[in-house]
Order: C-alpha cells, then sequence, then structure tokens
C-alpha cells in the first residue's frame, strides 16, 4: 500500500510539473545479472527483460512521451557464448513476429522499428523485423527503436563513408558537410534526439549508444537490474530530468 501510494504520488507530480521528454533512450542492462541473483537461468533473464519492455512502453505512453529507443543488441555482444547468442537471436524473432500482430501496437499506433547492422543478423532474425517494420510502418503516434546488432562508432563511420561516397561521385562539395548533413545520414535521421537517455543495473557509461545523438542528452542511472526496473524507477529517472537546467552545451 506504502509502495503504490508512493508511486501514485509520484506520477501525479510528475504530470504536474510538464517539461516531459519527448525522446526517451534506454539502455537495457543487468537481465544476467538479475538472473543470478534471484537463481535463474541467463535465458529466463532476458525473457524477463523483453517483457519489462512491455511495460515500459505503457508507462511512457501514459506520460505522452512520443519516441524511446532501446539499446537491445550491441555489436560487442557477439562476442558472447554461441549459446546465449542463440538464445538472443531467438527471443528477438519471437518478439518482432508479436509486434506484427499486437493488437496492442495497433490499437495504439506504435510504429516499430530496428536500427543497426542489420545484415549482421541471422535472415530469420532479419525477416521478423521486416514484418514489423512493414505492420506498423504507417503509425505515428508513438515510435519504438530497437537497436540490435547496433554500434554508435559503426554507425558514424557508415555515415561518414556515404558522404564520402557522394563527394567522390561529385554530387556533394566537401564544405557543405556539416552537423546536419551528418545526422541526415545516420539511423535516426527522421527522429529527434534523445532528451534522456536511461541506464539500468548501476553501469555509469553509454557503451557506444547513440553517441552523436546523446551529445546533449541528460543521462540518468539507475541501480535495478533491466527485469526489476519498476514504475517508480521510472517516474523517478523522469522527475530528476524535470528538474534539470538544459544548457545544450552554452
Amino acid at each position: 500500500m506504502v509502495s503504490n501510494y508512493y508511486e501514485n504520488r509520484l506520477l501525479r507530480r510528475v504530470k504536474s510539473r510538464g517539461h516531459l521528454p519527448k525522446h526517451i533512450g534506454i539502455i537495457l542492462d543487468g537481465n544476467r545479472r538479475f538472473a543470478r541473483n534471484m537463481s535463474l537461468s541467463s535465458e529466463k533473464g532476458h525473457l524477463l527483460g523483453a517483457k519489462k519492455l512491455e511495460e515500459v512502453l505503457e508507462w511512457a505512453q501514459d506520460l505522452d512521451i512520443q519516441h524511446m529507443t532501446v539499446y537491445a543488441f550491441s555489436r560487442e555482444n557477439f562476442r558472447r557464448s554461441p549459446e546465449e547468442v542463440q538464445t538472443l537471436m531467438e527471443l528477438l524473432k519471437e518478439k518482432f513476429e508479436e509486434v506484427a500482430k499486437d493488437e496492442r501496437v495497433h490499437e495504439n499506433e506504435i510504429r516499430v522499428r530496428a536500427i543497426g547492422d542489420l545484415d549482421s543478423l541471422p535472415e530469420d532474425v532479419r525477416a521478423a523485423i521486416r514484418e514489423a517494420e512493414r505492420a506498423t510502418e504507417g503509425y505515428d503516434s508513438f515510435s519504438l527503436n530497437v537497436a540490435v546488432g547496433y554500434g554508435g562508432r559503426a554507425e558514424l563511420a557508415e555515415a561518414v563513408q556515404e558522404i564520402c561516397g557522394r563527394v567522390r561521385d561529385g554530387k556533394l562539395d566537401p564544405e557543405d558537410v556539416d552537423q546536419d548533413l551528418i545526422g541526415e545520414n545516420l539511423y535516426t535521421a527522421d527522429l529527434p534526439d534523445p532528451d534522456l537517455i536511461i541506464r539500468t543495473s548501476g553501469e555509469e557509461r553509454l557503451s557506444g549508444f547513440l553517441l552523436w545523438q546523446s551529445a546533449y542528452s541528460e543521462l540518468y542511472f539507475c541501480e535495478a537490474n533491466w527485469p526489476g526496473f519498476d514504475r517508480i524507477n521510472f517516474l523517478r529517472a523522469i522527475y530528476n530530468y524535470q528538474g534539470r537546467e538544459r544548457r545544450f552545451g552554452e
């Protein structure tokens, strides 16, 4: 009862305070640690993490937050054991397939996309991603962007390669290359930069997540492991953000 009272009170404060972020990035960290702490398998930890994302989407929509980008699987995650990588690929395939048929996604008009080096993923995962993107491409009420096979440095390298190719082909003058042009060649070209980035599990680093886009993002680090991240944790992050003065480098 005390927890529910505090949560509802915090929710009212967040809603009344205004200055809500339009775009939130979340680094989903701590599935394996949560599982170990609960004497569960790593696979179960990842399953609980996927379920948690569904909850957090509902919380974000309740606050009319428009965009969410989540770091689900990095390029470096391919270095994990073959068994764990296989488990994660199967989970990604399953969840993207569910998106295409999920009534909640269609009722709330959620556009779902994957960003990252998608060619590094197995073909069945890419097919599930394409299915989810096709099924939701006409929606604009809320956007969920899932970073898979993603690396911030690789994203920037790809953008530079694209721009260099246009310069080489005489379609672009070098002096025309500016910050806006680089932004237009990133995976998130049609999204506003994240206002707030949340990382769970107590780690205090970005690990390559949205390196260019996060230049002026507010950062919030939470001790809870991702499957244990609750609505109070989420509201505290928003409330903390609301109390900050954003300077954008000034």
